[in-house]
C-alpha cells in the first residue's frame, strides 16, 4: 500500500536484483495491478484481504483489470497522483 504510486514504482525498478529488498531478490517491478482508494484504511484493508487469496485468485484478478499483463507507464515523471493506491507487481 502507497500514497504516493509513481515513487514506490521507481523504488521497486532501483531496486531490481538488490538481494537485501524483496523486489529486488524477486525482481518485482513491473506493475500490473492497482486499486484506488480515497481513504487509507480501506487500502489496507483490501491488502489484507488479497494477502490471504490464493495465487490462483490473485492472477484471476490482474488478469481481469489487466488481460494483457501490460506493464504500468507509471514513475516519477508521471502526472497520477492520489491519495492510497494497493499494488500487485508481478
Amino acid at each position: 500500500m502507497t500514497n504516493e504510486l509513481p515513487r514506490r514504482i521507481d523504488e521497486h525498478t532501483l531496486n531490481a536484483g538488490d538481494p537485501s529488498t524483496f523486489a529486488g531478490r524477486y525482481y518485482c517491478h513491473n506493475l500490473v495491478y492497482y486499486e484506488r482508494f480515497t481513504y487509507v484504511q480501506h487500502a489496507i484493508e483490501r491488502e489484507k484481504q488479497t494477502k490471504k487469496w490464493s495465487r490462483k485468485k490473485k492472477e484471476e484478478l490482474i488478469s481481469s483489470f489487466n488481460p494483457d499483463l501490460k506493464r504500468s507507464q507509471i514513475g516519477m515523471n508521471s502526472t497520477l497522483f492520489g491519495p492510497s493506491f494497493l499494488q500487485i507487481s508481478h
